[in-house]
């Protein structure tokens, strides 16, 4: 039997496979290259109601490229983009996370409006019956925030807590599953 996975301690979620073995992403956090010119660095640190870190979480992030396109086969625009967007990182045993990737643009809704650049963070952990759903702006993008149909609903108390915080080289998100300062999580 030693040539099975192993597995987590029997959790609400799961068992997933012992990470960072289970759940493979060939390119994990990098959504984008170190050549990249146009690369952001995005850093935060997955923390639960008690204010402790989460040592065992997976942050999963999902976007456009910069000009607002999605490789998926909703996304009627011909000009489609080769653009993955996807990346996944287990958190360290601090709770902390990072990707490479781009600063995403613009989305058109249904109705014809447009939604602020964003990317979209899906939140696995210990003690989660399912997983969570967010979105993180960027601070550069006051007037589209402000309009962004998501973030509007949100509120306006809390809509901060989406909002990436600009640091040295890189972007700061941290994720607040519970308590204080609670990330905001959406329906989908």
């Amino acid at each position: 039997m030693t040539d099975l996975p192993r597995t987590t301690p029997s959790q609400t979620v799961g068992p997933f496979f012992a990470l960072p073995d289970g759940l493979p992403w060939p390119d994990g956090p990098e959504v984008v290259g170190t050549e990249e010119p146009d690369a952001i660095l995005l850093r935060g640190q997955l923390i639960d109601g008690a204010g402790e870190p989460v040592p065992d979480g997976l942050i999963e992030i999902w976007q456009a490229d910069e000009r607002g396109r999605i490789q998926h086969p909703d996304d009627p625009r011909d000009d489609s983009t080769s653009f993955r967007g996807f990346g996944r990182c287990a958190t360290n045993a601090e709770g902390r996370f990072w990707f490479r990737t781009v600063k995403p643009g613009a989305l058109p809704t249904p109705s014809g409006g447009t939604e602020a650049p964003h990317i979209n963070v899906t939140v696995l952990a210990r003690g989660m019956l399912d997983r969570v759903v967010t979105r993180i702006y960027f601070p550069d993008e006051p007037r589209a925030n402000a309009v962004d149909p998501v973030l509007s609903a949100v509120d306006p108390e809390r809509r901060a807590t989406l909002v990436a915080v600009p640091e040295t080289e890189a972007f700061r998100f941290d994720i607040r599953l519970q308590g204080d300062d609670e990330t905001p999580f959406f329906a989908v």
